[in-house]
């Protein structure tokens, strides 16, 4: 017999798709939040027995558990845990952890790959194409190479987890996959996510409206408070936004941050860890700590929400060759133009600032950061010239 302990996230119910097509009834499932793992584990150390195998599964226990399990195998017991996140790195020590974060080549894993590839290995799953595409999808949305290879798939994939209900997404996918050799979605699912993607777009746009910009620490972080499409949200205002090194999407009513970023140089994963948290260098979660509360919602409560640049203009355009204008919350204009010899300058009212910049990205990273200006529209944008023609 076996019991598995998994994340309730994709990456973990796509464990318990794997283990159950695996081991069919012989496996008892269960999904757990960050926070619940623990005392599942612990029910289990006290009331389970050595003939059962436990497998825990993109989730990783406290120190006290840690040890736990530890006695646990030592006098004979089973359990085999498998993670990919950065910070469960140190229960390799352990004969009974298997935590890999990358292969050799580089590719990233997800806990559904790494179990996946553990049942194969073991002789517990037979391999097949069906399988391995369902695996590709979800190691692919929750590593974010989906974006990257603009597998939109993937993200449709976890689009439909949100749709239905852990099991009812369980018991489809179990069915489709023992039963085609390929996998994909049917007609209805599609006509569902191709509604659920405009109503996904709609709310993007809504919180775009509400972000706030605010400095913690060495980083400039965009905070927005929402309850839905965390994924989706924290990725589009990071490229609509990328001055900004992450953004923090508070739920106050779960009590939990969540934590992206499209930087490379920025791991937010360490960032998480500072209130406790964890996950992936580009997508990570923590509870919200008083700490947290204090520094994202008490002193973000004052500021106003960042100002979105003109998007349907033909003459103020970025990097443009003729310079680019931008204004700030006191009606300052800030003209972003290239010098002869390359080099880009922001003038604030007519006067250049200190500093040169190669090339205009770096020059508008710096203006936002500092005076969160925005783009304006061609009509402020042609009288600014006018004027400056005058001159």
């Amino acid at each position: 017999m076996y019991k598995l302990l998994s994340h309730n996230d994709l990456d973990g119910v796509g464990c318990g798709i794997v283990a159950k097509l695996a081991f069919g009834k012989d496996v008892d499932v269960r999904y757990n939040s960050v926070s619940s793992l623990d005392r599942e584990v612990k029910y289990f150390l006290e009331n389970g027995d050595k003939e059962t195998f436990l497998l825990i599964t993109d989730l990783s226990v406290n120190e006290e558990n840690e040890q736990a399990l530890n006695e646990f195998y030592q006098s004979g017991g089973q359990v085999q845990m498998i993670d990919h996140h950065k910070t469960a790195l140190p229960f390799n020590a352990y004969e009974w952890a298997d935590v890999s974060v990358e292969d050799e080549n580089g590719k990233l894993h997800a806990a559904t790959s790494l179990l996946y590839d553990y049942l194969v290995t073991e002789g517990h799953l037979e391999p097949s194409e069906g399988i391995e595409e369902f695996v590709e999808l979800v190691r692919q949305y929750d590593t974010w190479e989906w974006e990257a290879n603009e597998n939109q798939k993937a993200q449709r994939l976890n689009a439909l987890f949100f749709l239905v209900s852990i099991d009812e997404f369980e018991e489809t996918m179990l069915e489709r996959l023992q039963e085609r050799a390929s996998f994909d979605f049917d007609e209805f699912e599609k006509r569902l996510l191709d509604m659920e993607e405009n109503k996904i777009q709609r709310y993007i746009r809504r919180k775009r409206k509400q972000l706030i910009q605010k400095k913690v620490g060495s980083h400039y972080a965009g905070i927005v408070h929402a309850e839905s499409y965390h994924s989706e949200l924290g990725n589009q205002l990071g490229k609509d936004y990328p001055h900004l090194d992450y953004i923090v999407i508070l739920n106050m009513g779960g009590r939990r941050m969540g934590f992206r970023t499209i930087h490379d140089d920025v791991d937010v994963s360490e960032v998480a860890g500072e209130y406790g948290g964890g996950g992936h260098a580009k997508a990570a979660g923590s509870l919200m700590t008083e700490e947290a509360f204090k520094t994202f919602v008490q002193e973000a409560f004052q500021l106003e929400p960042l100002r979105e640049d003109a998007w349907r203009n033909r003459y103020n355009r970025k990097a443009s060759s003729f310079g680019s204008l931008y204004q700030d919350r006191s009606d300052a204009l800030y003209f972003v133009h290239p010098q002869q010899d390359g080099q880009w300058v922001i003038d604030r009212n007519h006067k250049t600032l200190e500093g040169t910049y190669k090339d205009f990205w770096e020059a508008e990273k710096a203006l936002k950061k500092e005076y969160e200006a925005w783009l304006v529209r061609d009509d402020m944008f042609v009288s600014f010239l006018m004027k400056q023609l005058k001159k």
